[in-house]
């Protein structure tokens, strides 16, 4: 028996902050990886998500030169072998650099192997058994596969295994019309696919204000990409070497051919392996891990941490959980999720940055709301670059005046919202943003003139 002062099982965003964080304050830990270290957003997120994005931009960008008065002569070609070398390399040295400072951090035990547990203290990884009175899960998640009837005898990519393809699909074919579909199936249709996006519901993006979702379409449809909505009854099967995807919509049936099918449609926890019922463990009926504001399971002493407790499918919300358990344990506390305003970004180009309520939850919760909108054609800074595309709208409290929630569909969308972001923590007025002098030319600085045009 191996005893630890803590053990971390995975070393995705939470695990390995909080592992360095406990072994500096001169705990003993033991941290488990069964695969890559770095977790999704290394691996399969966020790093080569965005690393291929900024190459499918450089392609647009290229393909558009001559609107700039820049002529590079021929066509645009984009060698896939390329890409995938670039996003490799990336991808690689920020694994290097996770498991790299794990290993090199005194306190810290790491073990290679598939962790689960024994018992409510005690984890095997491999034949090694760790025992602690403190366990903290950090598993993530994976793409989740929807019951299609066709789709054992078909072949199909998610979005972890469409991140190797060395080739450009011939015509690509997404179901969901979520945050991954819109992602990959405007990537791939910059790098040279037909691509078809279908979506259950009568609009992509439906967590999002109908504005906003009718915005994104606009943006996919002027790319050539076809959207196909309110989509019911999908049935698969092979058509020679093509996929054919039978489905009933508004219009009538369809069948949808393609070369290559991308499954877009959500993600999954990792935790059904994870021996959570030796434990006691309490899961949710989609296999969360189920968690109190301060990320206590119903065991005393196991935490779940990141994409596994459900409370975030995002980077910064797995780091943040880190913060929140360390600062608890180690003095400085108290924090909890009811400290947390969400916030994550939509990286299509343009991007969807979000923070707070949208206007469609705010008004649902019976407050009397403001509401200011522009629309990106009049950002002067977004005219300049020729990114004109999308809307930026600010919901406020018309009794507190505190700014409840927003969304910049557009040029430095992602970056923007932050600003925003940063007063609602604040619990400051909107007259303080109203009042601010930003810098010109700046998608940010329209956000004042924006919060000067807000109406009830």
């Amino acid at each position: 028996m191996n005893a630890f002062d803590a053990i971390v099982i995975g070393t995705g965003q939470a695990g390995p902050a909080l592992a360095r964080r406990l072994a500096g304050a001169g705990w003993r830990v033991a941290i488990a990886e069964r695969a890559r270290f770095g977790g999704t957003c290394i691996n399969t997120g966020c790093t080569p998500t965005k690393t291929m994005l900024a190459s499918a931009y450089a392609a647009h960008l290229a393909r558009r030169g001559a609107e700039f008065g820049v002529l590079a002569g021929g066509p645009v070609k984009v060698d896939m072998r390329g890409v995938q070398t670039r996003k490799n390399e990336i991808a690689g040295v920020g694994r290097a650099a996770v498991e790299r400072s794990l290993r090199e951090t005194q306190n810290i035990t790491v073990l290679q192997g598939h962790a689960r547990f024994v018992s409510p203290r005690e984890v095997e990884v491999g034949e090694t058994r760790l025992s602690s009175e403190r366990i903290f899960i950090n598993v993530g998640g994976r793409p989740s596969i929807p019951p299609i009837p066709g789709l054992g005898q078909t072949p199909y990519l998610t979005s972890s295994t469409i991140l190797d393809l060395d080739n450009v699909p011939r015509r690509l074919v997404v179901i969901g019309g979520g945050y991954i579909g819109l992602e990959f199936g405007q990537m791939f249709r910059r790098f040279g696919a037909e691509v078809t996006i279908i979506e259950t519901a009568s609009r992509l993006i439906p967590r999002e204000d109908p504005e906003i979702s009718d915005a994104m379409r606009s943006v996919l449809e002027a790319e050539g990409i076809e959207i196909l909505l309110g989509a019911s009854d999908p049935t698969l099967r092979t058509d020679g070497a093509a996929i054919a995807l039978s489905l009933r919509i508004a219009g009538g049936d369809r069948i949808i051919h393609g070369s290559h099918l991308l499954l877009g449609a959500g993600r999954r926890p990792n935790t059904d392996d994870l021996g959570t019922e030796q434990a006691g463990i309490a899961l949710d009926a989609r296999g969360y891990v189920q968690v109190d504001e301060q990320l206590r399971t119903n065991v005393p002493g196991i935490w779940a941490l990141g994409e596994c407790n459900g409370h975030g499918a995002f980077t910064h919300t797995a780091y943040n959980d880190s913060e929140i358990v360390g600062a608890n344990l180690l003095g400085g506390g108290p924090r909890s999720l009811r400290d947390r305003i969400t916030a994550y970004a939509l990286f299509t180009d343009p991007p969807l940055g979000r923070a707070g309520l949208s206007e469609t939850e705010a008004r649902k919760s019976g407050r009397r709301v403001l509401v200011g909108r522009i629309e990106m054609e009049n950002v002067s800074r977004a005219y300049e670059k020729g990114e004109t595309l999308g809307m930026m709208k600010i919901v406020v409290d018309d009794d507190s005046k505190e700014i409840l929630g927003a969304a910049f569909l557009g040029t430095s969308g992602d970056e923007a919202i932050h600003s925003v972001l940063d007063l609602m923590y604040a619990k400051a007025p909107y007259s303080l943003l109203q009042r601010a002098v930003h810098i010109h030319p700046t998608v940010s600085e329209f956000i004042p003139s924006l919060l000067d045009g807000i109406e009830g």
